[in-house]
């Protein structure tokens, strides 16, 4: 089973959803076949619910939705010949048809989830403050970790964690999947929920080490030193935070 963390947007509701609630299953349960391939969650247009400061929240799961970004978004990682070799051009081609088809249908739709198999993106982080970081226990007993802030929030560390690394020079390939985040999250109403969940990916760490995850606040002390241009402090900090990282991301390499 591939072991995914999530990116979710919940907007707020002030009647009831047509949307049904989301059963989970447990982890490897779910396997179905698609026409574009093996997928390992359910595909029944169902939607998550919070309910968070005495107001109720809605994330639509949207799988076929997201199927089909994740197929072309990966496709397009990868220019050239490898692309063919990972996703066909006639898939792609049909998946493109079916996506443009469903935009056109409904313009308002998006994905509220954005997924990560085997970790959490380090630019994932810059969304929150450390005070936000949640340790629970999910249906299945499993020890798990969140971060929940208001959308507002989320915009505006996102923004300037663009701005520093925009100003400090690097390169496009740093700078343009920070970009991306940040015109993803402004499609969602300003009274929205942003959610980071490491899913399944928390069961590759022990107990001990999530409780002593500091990612977030190595991330903000990495950023806040790059604006004061200490760049050995900055350095220092994305290392720790890349170090503790470095075993899960190489699974998603490998994979």
């Amino acid at each position: 089973m591939i072991r995914t963390a999530y990116l979710r947007v919940y907007s707020r509701i002030d009647d009831e959803s047509e949307l049904q609630e989301h059963q989970p299953v447990v982890p490897g349960r779910y396997i179905t076949v698609t026409d574009f391939g093996i997928v390992t969650e359910s595909l029944i247009e169902d939607a998550l619910y919070l309910h968070w400061n005495e107001a109720t929240y809605v994330c639509p799961r949207r799988p076929r939705l997201r199927i089909l970004e994740a197929l072309l978004g990966f496709r397009d990682t990868y220019p050239g010949i490898t692309s063919d070799q990972l996703i066909p051009g006639r898939i792609a081609e049909r998946a493109a048809i079916e996506l443009d088809d469903m935009v056109e249908a409904n313009p308002e739709i998006r994905s509220h989830i954005i997924a990560s198999p085997w970790h959490v993106p380090l630019r994932w982080f810059a969304a929150f403050d450390p005070s936000e970081r949640e340790v629970f226990k999910n249906e299945a007993a499993i020890t798990g970790i969140r971060f929940r802030t208001p959308l507002a929030n989320a915009i505006e560390r996102m923004t300037h964690a663009l701005d520093v690394v925009a100003n400090a020079g690097f390169q496009d390939s740093v700078v343009d999947p920070l970009r991306e985040l940040v015109d993803w999250l402004f499609r969602f109403p300003d009274d929205s929920i942003v959610e980071l969940d490491y899913g399944e990916v928390a069961s590759l760490f022990s107990e001990g080490d999530l409780a002593m995850d500091e990612t977030a606040g190595d991330m903000l002390a990495s950023l806040n030193a790059l604006e004061d241009g200490d760049l050995d402090e900055a350095g220092s900090n994305y290392a720790r935070a890349a170090g503790r990282w470095a075993r899960a991301q190489a699974l998603a390499y490998m994979n």
